[in-house]
């Protein structure tokens, strides 16, 4: 397709303005003024919405194969398209298998074969013992991998120790590619035993339970193996702003960690939370307002280098366990929803659009290898480009999600950004034009 696609507010490297988006097949072939129009196909006049590089999201569990009850290819990628993302990075975990050898990573690309919306990358486990197995999955194109200091949760994809990664580093070193981490130090969080019953209904024992002096210990065990071998690390859903001073040291030292934080962390407070409200519930936990904004703050000030939504599906029943934190399925379904919360929040705060395509378009391209064609409205680039109206308003329903479950804490509040049009390659494939 041959088409132009043209607004008052476009997003480009060099900041907002009236230009023209000129699309040959599938890649940018012009940025131009606004009023400089070649003898193109066709020209769609978006008016005053933004025209931003599509999102990217690099952190997403598909859970497919093996659980797509829980969700799957074809739901997730339709979902994220609604909501502007135009790449979602897969986790390794909750599918069945792992992917953690070459074999489970075949199986995963056949279960997202001719099923997918957006494009799709694949991130690499590293579990105890498998460190033999990296390479391999390196040279079969996973972009990143994905570690866990603490159980993750499910009996697949066990934690690592200290030791297995000081087996793993080196390699990951040569390999390039970032380790990205749930870092909470396993060491620190409080036993979940005796919580059932009234106890375990209540948001504050859970909150108490994984405390940030976990998230501060886990930090500083990665960047000391880090000071022993510059492995590139990324920290994973970030939810205190209190571990930051370390990461801006380290990088001012040279290594390479990088970190981020999620839609739910910047929304939500835990003194707003009711008892036995589950689908809250995520790891590490929604902290309370002050930790919401000081997350903000350095989001602004650029210390954290991405926002990305750790998608977590599952079952409703999982989340529905008569309101006991601790037995509930930890995770936040959010891939629809992540830009208007994002802008939400930002938009409250005196941010402007470009910081959201800094954060959720260009940092992720960055982080999973792939910036040199995403990420940013530059000839040559993937013609992947979302189209939304910053002033718009909408109230979440829980029945227009498109993502398997709908069960979410953000039913009922009124977000900003109204994704209005989503294409992958040059071609639409969500929203009308």
């Amino acid at each position: 397709m041959n088409f132009a696609i043209r607004s008052t507010r476009v997003v480009t490297p060099d900041g907002v303005r009236p230009a023209v988006v000129e699309i040959a097949d599938d890649c940018i072939a012009r940025v131009a003024g606004w009023d400089d129009i070649t003898d193109i196909a066709s020209l769609l006049d978006v008016g005053d919405f933004v025209v931003m590089p599509g999102l990217i999201d690099s952190h997403v569990h598909v859970n497919d194969p093996g659980r797509e009850n829980w969700e799957g290819f074809a739901s997730a990628t339709r979902s994220a398209a609604a909501g502007g993302i135009t790449t979602i990075c897969d986790m390794p975990l909750n599918s069945i298998p792992a992917t953690t050898t070459v074999s489970a990573l075949d199986l995963k690309r056949r279960a997202a074969r001719d099923n997918c919306s957006v494009n799709v990358e694949f991130i690499g486990g590293v579990v105890p013992g498998n460190t033999d197995q990296l390479a391999a999955l390196a040279d079969a194109g996973v972009c990143a991998f994905k570690c866990f200091l603490t159980p993750s949760g499910v009996d697949e994809f066990r934690n690592v120790s200290e030791a297995d990664l000081r087996t793993a580093f080196p390699v990951l070193r040569e390999l390039g590619l970032p380790l990205m981490v749930h870092a909470e130090d396993p060491a620190l969080l409080g036993a979940a035993s005796a919580t059932s019953g009234p106890s375990g209904r209540r948001y504050p024992n859970y909150l108490a339970s994984r405390p940030i002096a976990a998230e501060h210990s886990a930090i500083t065990l990665l960047i000391r193996l880090m000071e022993w071998c510059p492995t590139p690390v990324h920290i994973v859903h970030l939810s205190s702003a209190s571990s930051l001073h370390l990461i801006r040291a380290a990088k001012m030292r040279g290594l390479p960690i990088t970190v981020e934080t999620c839609p739910h962390y910047l929304t939500f407070a835990a003194e707003e939370i009711p008892d036995s409200a589950t689908e809250y519930k995520c790891a590490p936990p929604i902290r309370g307002a002050d930790e919401r904004d000081a997350l903000w703050t350095a989001l602004l000030a650029g210390d954290i280098d991405l926002v990305a939504s750790d998608h977590s599906p599952c079952p409703p029943v999982m989340k529905e366990t008569d309101g006991d934190f601790f037995t509930a399925w930890g995770g936040i379904s959010s891939l629809q929803l992540s830009l208007a919360a994002v802008w939400t929040g930002a938009k409250a705060r005196g941010a402007r659009p470009e910081m959201v395509a800094k954060w959720m378009s260009a940092g992720p391209a960055r982080l999973v290898g792939v910036a040199d064609r995403k990420g940013a409205l530059v000839p040559g680039y993937d013609a992947d480009i979302t189209l939304w109206d910053p002033e718009s308003t909408f109230v979440v329903e829980p029945a227009t999600l498109l993502h398997r479950h709908r069960v979410t804490p953000y039913a009922g509040r009124t977000l900003s950004g109204v994704v209005h049009a989503t294409f992958v390659g040059g071609q639409l494939v969500h929203g009308r034009v």
